[in-house]
């Protein structure tokens, strides 16, 4: 996979709190030439995680409709242990290509071979 393929975000980076901050990342990676952007966990607001405040299908839908993949790194487990919708969701987006949620680099990174 070449290097600019991925728009990799700094895990120490402010985290994605409305939508101009998830356009903003969308407009880096269209920059950089990106067909994915890996965020890390860590980095998402805190209804993310909460299906039903919306923020992750408003967050997944943005990217979408610029059809720039979205990866979530990191691990998610403490969320989807407490929810059997997110659970489903990981499970379902995860059998797709648009959406992604893996543990590390590396498992996006092979992911992403053909």
């Amino acid at each position: 996979m070449p290097d600019n393929d991925v728009l990799l975000c700094d895990p120490h980076g402010e985290p994605l709190r409305e939508t101009a901050d998830v356009l903003d990342l969308i407009g880096e990676a269209w920059t950089a030439g990106a067909t994915w952007v890996a965020v890390p966990a860590a980095r998402l607001p805190a209804g993310f995680f909460t299906l039903s405040t919306g923020v992750a299908g408003e967050i997944a839908q943005k990217f979408a409709n610029y059809r720039i993949g979205l990866a979530i790194v990191g691990d998610v487990s403490s969320h989807t242990a407490a929810s059997t919708a997110l659970r489903a969701w990981v499970v379902e987006a995860n059998r797709g290509g648009q959406l992604w949620f893996v543990r590390d680099e590396a498992e996006l990174t092979a992911r992403l071979r053909p």
